[in-house]
């Protein structure tokens, strides 16, 4: 199979192209030259590699003529950061990039579009969000999203295309972003530093990247879902104190968090969690790591790769 994977440099579409490779399949990223590739590292030359911009329409379409992938799984996103704020890059990026690479890969034929759509769609919501709710999205972040799940679906129902949206949650796991809050508290109470958090109430649907991916590979079943919106999320609501205890014993940690030390970026929600049972019927798929299997996990990993996390 010929894969091509956008946002191959990040977290989940750095974890999807590994197990791509290691399955035997024949992967194509498309990544900017300045994107950060350390989380390639040991098989970046197992990968056939395209320098292009997503907004680049044009260059886009001579990338997909020329590798004519089978199956696309499309990750590659902007502004789910506090620093990204950037509407015209958000846009470009998220709705702008998702139709420059459909379209381009409706000129080849594909057996399966893979687009990665993310909860924010859904803005706040008072009990677990079904794929059929109302979307009301806060932000540029968010609308974007939401306007590329649209885009996608739309044009899966008018062309009879196998295109299916994979919405995410909170996934976590080996590999993930600096930034986000699992390696950061990880890192911190690893190196005997107290996390410096907001609140321990703000809760999230985390789901563990290797049940993710699970879902990413069911690529016979996707294909057969035209339009589909699938929620990829454990289906558990967790706060981040409950986070935080539950590392600090894991790790045995001395520091505890300094709760109140930075003001959150957000309004935080008081319900946030996935209803995943359309994917559990339509995919045969449903979550399979507790919440502490996976952080004992991701713990174990980021001790023998703490370089990335200082």
């Amino acid at each position: 199979m010929t894969a091509l994977v956008t946002g191959a440099t990040g977290f989940v579409g750095a974890a999807l192209v590994r197990r791509l490779v290691a399955a035997g399949q024949e992967v194509h990223i498309l990544c900017r030259r300045n994107s950060e590739l350390w989380r390639l590292n040991g098989i970046a030359g197992e990968l056939r590699s395209h320098f292009v911009d997503l907004r680049d329409a044009d260059g886009v379409e001579r990338c997909v003529a020329q590798i004519k992938p089978e199956v696309i799984y499309h990750l590659a996103t902007y502004g789910g950061f506090a620093g990204q704020r950037d509407t015209e890059a958000i846009f470009g990026a998220n709705l702008s990039g998702t139709m420059h690479l459909l379209r381009a890969c409706e000129k080849v034929g594909f057996r399966c579009f893979v687009n990665t759509g993310s909860s924010s769609e859904y803005g706040m919501k008072g009990a677990p969000m079904r794929e059929d709710d109302l979307l009301e999205p806060l932000g540029d972040y968010g609308v974007s999203k939401a306007a590329a799940t649209l885009f996608c679906r739309s044009e899966a129902l008018q062309r009879a295309l196998p295109v299916v949206t994979l919405r995410l949650f909170s996934p976590y796991g080996p590999w993930d972003d600096p930034k986000r809050l699992i390696p950061y508290l990880i890192a911190s109470l690893l190196q005997g530093t107290a996390p410096r958090l907001s609140t321990p109430d703000s809760v999230r649907d985390f789901v563990f990247i290797d049940d993710v991916l699970d879902l990413f590979l069911r690529v016979d079943l996707l294909s057969g879902l035209s339009g589909e919106i699938l929620n990829v999320g454990s289906g558990v609501q967790t706060s981040i104190g409950e986070v935080a205890w539950e590392l600090g014993e894991i790790i045995g940690a001395a520091a505890a968090p300094e709760w109140g030390a930075c003001a959150s970026p957000r309004s935080e929600p008081a319900r946030w969690v996935a209803d995943v049972e359309r994917a559990r019927t339509l995919a045969g798929w449903e979550p399979r790591t507790g919440l502490r299997a996976g952080l004992e996990h991701t713990v174990a990993w980021m001790r023998d790769h703490l370089e990335h996390y200082r």
